[in-house]
């Protein structure tokens, strides 16, 4: 093993052992993807290196107070004065920068405490989202109670295997056993999320679909172009930050040219802004936008 990643994992139980919740070597080899025998020689050198490993009934934590009058928690938990600081921060990033999914991402895999999530994630679904981030980590399944599906317009149970967020945990990849597909679903929908007991029987199956630049996901691609106005031009990046790396300039001549999943999300945009939006070459978007504009006709 690289000298790099034995001090990435070392530091990573590190912190898991400081958050104040106890636990076994099996548990910590199933979240560390190590060995027993490594969670062993792991515990003997924090040991060695002055850190108090205490092992309650075979479950262990590390003391906050180390024994050389500095305390663990002054490096690895915030103070209340910190996490408004960091609260105000994160909070403002736009909710559809990669940037923000990255830094909430990485802190949850630090810690544990409730407070945290509270802080980094402050909509309803909070806890929604911190039990599934925990299902994650730990490699289970759950039960999406009462979740409210757009396309059949009904609400269900559904028994999944979560594996991967979109920006800002604002959908979840899923790996769906019942219907043997991977699935992505809005957090916003779902009444509550019970973690099972059972493990992932799935997992060489997990894979993410292609997500557009609209927030729209599936495993289809279709190609559009578009010529657009300055405005629409910057409408566009400032509802979608992440369409601005498909748009070039020449001459004032604003190009967008992507991949998208659907004609939905796109079509919204242009129909939203007549007259400045004007499609290039595809002419089954056009017959997309005809039908809408026919739909809306009484």
């Amino acid at each position: 093993m690289a000298a790099h990643e034995k001090m990435r994992r070392l530091l990573k139980m590190l912190v898991l052992l400081s958050t104040g919740v106890r636990r076994s070597k099996q548990e910590l080899s199933r979240h560390m993807g190590l060995s027993i025998r490594t969670i062993e020689r792991y515990i003997n050198t924090f040991r060695g290196a002055g850190f108090v490993v205490d092992n309650l009934d075979g479950c262990y934590q590390i003391e906050k107070n180390t024994g050389n009058g500095r305390s663990i928690s002054d490096l690895l938990v915030f103070s209340e004065e910190e996490a408004l600081i960091l609260n105000k921060a994160i909070h403002a990033i736009d909710d559809n920068n990669i940037i923000k999914q990255n830094l909430t991402a990485k802190l949850y895999a630090l810690y544990d405490k409730d407070w945290i999530r509270r802080v980094i994630i402050h909509r309803q679904n909070s806890e929604n989202v911190h039990t599934l981030f925990m299902a994650i980590q730990y490699k289970k399944q759950v039960i999406l109670k009462h979740y409210h599906s757009a396309n059949s317009d009904k609400i269900s149970d559904r028994v999944v295997e979560p594996f991967s967020f979109t920006t800002n945990f604002m959908n979840i990849w899923c790996y769906e056993p019942a219907t043997k597909q991977n699935r992505m679903f809005k957090t916003a929908r779902i009444g509550k999320v019970e973690m099972l007991e059972n493990d992932w029987l799935n997992e060489s199956r997990h894979k993410e679909g292609f997500t557009d630049v609209f927030r729209m996901s599936s495993n289809e691609r279709l190609k559009v172009k578009l010529h657009l106005s300055l405005r629409a031009a910057h409408l566009l990046t400032e509802e979608y930050p992440l369409a601005a790396n498909f748009i070039s300039e020449t001459e004032n001549v604003f190009l967008f040219e992507t991949d998208v999943c659907t004609y939905d999300g796109v079509g919204r945009f242009v129909l939203g802004l007549p007259g400045e939006a004007e499609v290039i070459g595809s002419e089954e978007f056009r017959e997309y936008l005809r039908h809408r504009v026919n739909r809306r006709k009484w």
